[in-house]
């Protein structure tokens, strides 16, 4: 259909030209002063940087809500994001975790291009789980959190130093949410705490919109994103046009469209419920459906960090964000 489309257009260029006599065409001033059209182009994403930002996060240490690194992590997030943003907001509240410990949740909203209507938002957690309860050998270990918490947080810390550099022309909003690993396993609502708090009282009352990003998990070698199934049924025509962006940009191989049945409880999930803003999750399997083997895990450490897989999500975030953030 395209290229019969493009097909007429040129024909009926070629009769309309063959139709002007030699007087009737236009002079060299005429052109001049026609404006070409704008051809829109995403900046090039920094996988080096996107890298740097993960060690970072891990340096503070396990950024265990309560503890010292979490503050340190929180001071020098918003410090950057400031740098950043064109306005910061902190949501500073405390939570109830599994077992009755009141702990402390620092959100971090930063806000570009704020008077814009049309609107999208990402969402990252940069804490990390207090225990690798999936390491049997030792389920009580503190974890590094680079993949899981640090790799999301580092691909939108990168868009928002792209932004900085190349106005998007779009309104985007990056919540840094906290206390999302604190959960347990047996009450999925005991999860996303940070996000469940900010999706009740948003940084702007009646703050919405047109749908968001989530992005946990998206720095590991030999990871692969299949759409998850929780997105397919609140936002599937934006994760499609999400993953239509990555193959687009040369990355097929990390976003096939195969369904594969995998699903979880994730802050996409608070989103769509609660804050009803239509939320998709950018999150890696197994083809098995089950997330990768480093999962709170003590192996989940700089050494599965791939700058190959930052290089393809946050690409593709930027194609999204920049040539086409509603083709659905």
């Amino acid at each position: 259909m395209l290229q019969k489309r493009w097909l007429l257009v040129g024909l009926v260029a070629l009769a309309a030209a063959c139709n002007n006599s030699s007087n009737n065409k236009p002079s060299s001033t005429d052109t001049a002063n026609v404006p070409a059209t704008p051809t829109v182009t995403a900046p090039t994403f920094d996988a080096d940087s996107a890298y740097d930002y993960v060690a970072k996060q891990v340096a503070f240490g396990p950024r265990i809500p309560g503890t010292p690194a979490q503050q340190k992590c929180a001071d020098w997030l918003i410090a950057k994001m400031k740098s950043y943003a064109d306005t910061v907001y902190m949501q500073k509240t405390t939570v109830t975790v599994p077992g009755g410990k009141n702990v402390p949740c620092i959100n971090i909203i930063a806000s570009f291009n704020p008077a814009a209507k049309q609107r999208i938002l990402l969402v990252a957690h940069w804490d990390t789980r207090p225990f690798a309860d999936e390491e049997k050998a030792n389920p009580t270990a503190k974890i590094d959190g680079a993949d899981d918490g640090g790799s999301g947080v580092a691909v939108a810390m990168e868009a928002a130093r792209q932004m900085k550099a190349k106005n998007p022309g779009i309104g985007v909003d990056i919540l840094l949410n906290d206390v999302e690993d604190y959960g347990d396993t047996k009450d999925d609502n005991t999860f996303c705490l940070g996000t469940q708090y900010w999706a009740k009282n948003p940084h702007i009352p009646g703050y919405t919109a047109n749908y968001g990003i989530g992005l946990d998990m998206v720095g590991a070698k030999g990871a692969r994103f299949f759409m998850e199934a929780v997105s397919k049924q609140y936002a599937n025509r934006q994760m499609m046009n999400f993953w239509n962006a990555g193959n687009t940009v040369g990355f097929s191989s990390y976003f096939p469209y195969d369904d594969i049945g995998a699903g979880t409880t994730d802050d996409h999930l608070y989103v769509n419920t609660i804050a009803k803003i239509p939320t998709f999750d950018v999150i890696a399997f197994q083809s098995n459906a089950n997330f990768l083997p480093h999962w709170h895990t003590t192996k989940d450490n700089m050494d599965v960090i791939d700058k190959n897989t930052l290089k393809a999500v946050g690409q593709t975030l930027l194609q999204v964000l920049y040539v086409q953030p509603f083709n659905y």
